[in-house]
């Protein structure tokens, strides 16, 4: 396994140089200069230009990107232009809340794509496997923020039972946290959850359909055992590395899903660098979660070699 980890880690350092140039040159394309959103609409051009020098932005591109990453290396983030305070202060507030969400959605999606995974592929009941297809193709054609509304319409509003939006802390009223938690974290993870729902449907078809399958049937071994100590370990594997990505779908839609349920994490604070172009915020919080897809993709390899053994470290 060392082996192993020693040859991705070039290849995922060389991910993260590539993200972190692309990440500074797109963020520089977009309309718009940071010293003049700084200095105010009724600024002089002196001073745009002097608050453009204190920041550094006069200076070229390659200088400024050199800079950015040396910085990094050194485990300085530097301090905010608009939003204030230090960069690294702003993401760890945000990044509590944002992993929990994400905990709280993948907690969902596995659950849910388990759920209708199995029933689609075993149920031999035409209406429970239309009414599977019907919830996948549902969760994958609304967006999340027709979601989100459709969920706070029915859950806060008409029956009242849960919390529109907020965030109380997990470490100060776990019970009431939970009960904020329930609705951001199923409206991130319904997408994911159908995806997840039909891959396993698919894999678990094809699994059910192998000749060892039909042998053991005919032996008299109960399809329950059938289901769950054959045919769902040769199915898990492909559906793990789907779960992989989909964890990284989880990360980037968490930053509309913030936006709808005024959840504190790191979308809202993406959104507010972004608004008032701060470029330090934004560009250090898009390559942490480029880092964290990476990592999650190369766990996910490790977890797919161990669930399947004809799989080796080489």
């Amino acid at each position: 396994m060392r082996g192993y980890l020693l040859k991705r880690i070039p290849s995922a350092l060389l991910v993260l140089l590539l993200a972190s140039f692309l990440i500074f040159a797109i963020l520089r394309l977009v309309p718009g200069d940071a010293a003049e959103s700084l200095a105010g609409p009724d600024a002089s051009q002196a001073s745009v230009d002097a608050i453009r020098h204190q920041l550094g932005l006069d200076q070229p591109w390659f200088t400024q990107y050199a800079t950015w990453i040396g910085d990094l290396l050194h485990g300085d983030l530097g301090p905010s232009y608009s939003i204030g305070g230090q960069v690294a202060d702003l993401i760890g507030d945000g990044l509590g809340a944002t992993a929990e969400l994400t905990l709280g959605a993948l907690f969902f999606t596995v659950v849910i794509g388990l759920l209708l995974g199995v029933l689609g592929a075993t149920s031999r009941r035409r209406p429970v496997r239309a009414a599977v297809r019907a919830l996948t193709t549902g969760a994958l054609a609304v967006p999340p923020f027709v979601t989100g509304v459709l969920l706070v319409l029915l859950f806060a509003v008409a029956l009242g039972v849960l919390p529109s939006g907020g965030r109380v802390g997990l470490l100060q009223a776990p019970d009431l946290e939970v009960q904020y938690l329930l609705l951001p974290s199923l409206c991130l993870a319904l997408p994911s959850a159908a995806v997840m729902g039909r891959y396993l449907k698919d894999s678990l078809e094809r699994a059910l359909g192998e000749d060892y399958i039909r042998t053991a049937t005919a032996a008299g071994v109960s399809r329950r055992r059938l289901l769950w100590r054959h045919a769902m370990p040769n199915a898990l594997p492909p559906v793990v590395t789907l779960l992989g990505m989909q964890t990284g779908q989880l990360l980037g839609g968490a930053v509309l899903v913030e936006a709808i349920f005024a959840w504190p994490g790191l979308g809202q604070l993406a959104e507010q660098g972004l608004t008032r172009r701060d470029y330090p915020v934004v560009q250090d919080l898009l390559l942490l979660l480029v880092a964290v897809f990476v990592l999650v993709q190369l766990l996910t390899d490790l977890l797919y070699v161990l669930l399947d053994p004809r799989i080796r470290w080489e």
